[in-house]
């Protein structure tokens, strides 16, 4: 039986994760959960699970919790130490990273320098600090193992021959919910309307990434760090069923791909087996009920977050960091109606161009660019 630790237990991955476990009872447990500000889903888990640690936003809310799990023999944190310490529970054998944005930085960089293997769902955690990341997996041996759909698909690819003889990889997006939508309408584009992806169903934030396709610039920076690989190495094309959720071409001009239907369990469940595959219930992929696979470029002049991706990749050191913080305080201002869709590019490259990259040294580098963006920009975090 496989133990968990899962950061981020009431967000979208989290709530998948655990139906995950809930279907295949003898195949895992859960030792730790953490959450942000989500008390009654948060106690409802707890109730079910009986982790060993739960950990909340507040001390306020941990005071709740701990009155609500009264007689429970649940250990209540709040905060970055609680948090952090569900991330390095001694007896989890895998934590499963998947709280939103750059808060999810910290306790991922905690759980691999404790040596625990990672499934991650948080790509933040590469995008600000990927340099840290993976040189203190190389130092413990904690493997990283991706459970965005895009880097599971090129894990699974790569899984039998390695990256030797790679060429590429490509990351496939589906467009969003404006893909057709003419760059002249964009000014007056609806939060509501941004939040309807066309084959996804997921959290607010990484829906609204979706829809200006800085989802996809996230993913190319995180490839770069999962698999090695150099700039020019990360392609993206627009491929809207949203059924190849990634593919790798080889020197020879081999492609692989990887095709599934649009569930998230789906690359959660291979994260939490791997290496094994195992019997699922999960839905099944029917190729004679897919009409088409069509597949296009991305128009880079009107979804421009993609190339600030591509360029804060390219600098390196703290750019993907300024990069990330001012991409978050952008869409919780058009989430909050301050800005319009259309400003939220805007809002990146004037962060970026006031932020030149620097070196990363510690911990600490990282942090202060994402507390300077969100300074500059006068803003927050996701909600």
């Amino acid at each position: 039986m496989k133990r968990l630790a899962i950061l981020g237990s009431t967000g979208s991955i989290g709530t998948s994760t655990l139906a995950v476990v809930e279907s295949q009872p003898d195949e895992f447990a859960v030792v730790g959960l953490a959450a942000g500000a989500n008390l009654d889903l948060l106690a409802h888990q707890a109730r079910v699970f009986r982790p060993a640690v739960a950990s909340v936003g507040s001390e306020e809310a941990a005071r709740e919790l701990r009155a609500r799990l009264a007689g429970l023999p649940v250990e209540v944190g709040w905060g970055r130490e609680g948090v952090e310490r569900v991330a390095t529970l001694p007896e989890a054998d895998l934590v499963v990273s998947a709280i939103v944005g750059a808060a999810g930085m910290a306790p991922t960089l905690a759980a691999v320098k404790a040596g625990k293997d990672v499934a991650l769902a948080n790509k933040e955690s590469l995008v600000m600090a990927g340099e840290l990341v993976t040189a203190a997996a190389r130092a413990t041996g904690a493997q990283i193992l991706p459970v965005d759909s895009e880097h599971s698909a090129v894990f699974q690819c790569l899984a039998n021959g390695g990256a030797a003889g790679l060429r590429r990889i490509v990351l496939t997006a589906s467009g969003g919910p404006f893909r057709t939508t003419p760059r002249s309408e964009f000014a007056r584009i609806t939060p509501a309307q941004a939040l309807r992806h066309p084959t996804w169903n997921m959290g607010r934030k990484i829906t609204i990434d979706s829809a200006t396709l800085m989802n996809k610039g996230l993913e190319v920076i995180e490839a770069h760090w999962l698999f090695g690989l150099e700039s020019t190495q990360v392609d993206v094309i627009v491929h809207p069923q949203s059924i190849i959720h990634s593919m790798v071409e080889f020197v020879d001009g081999s492609i692989l791909a990887q095709l599934g239907v649009t569930d998230m369990r789906l690359p959660i469940l291979y994260a939490l087996r791997y290496p094994e595959r195992r019997p699922s219930h999960l839905p099944r992929l029917k190729l004679e009920e897919v009409a088409t696979l069509t597949f296009e470029p991305v128009n880079r002049e009107k979804f421009p977050c993609l190339g600030h991706a591509y360029r804060a990749l390219e600098a390196g050191g703290t750019l993907p960091a300024v990069l990330n913080a001012a991409n978050e305080v952008a869409v919780c201002q058009f989430l909050g109606e301050a800005i319009r869709f259309d400003q939220i590019p805007e809002v990146i490259a004037r962060a970026m161009d006031r932020h030149p990259a620097r070196p990363i040294t510690s911990v600490e580098d990282v942090l202060e660019a994402d507390r300077a963006v969100r300074r500059f920009l006068d803003g927050g975090g996701p909600r």
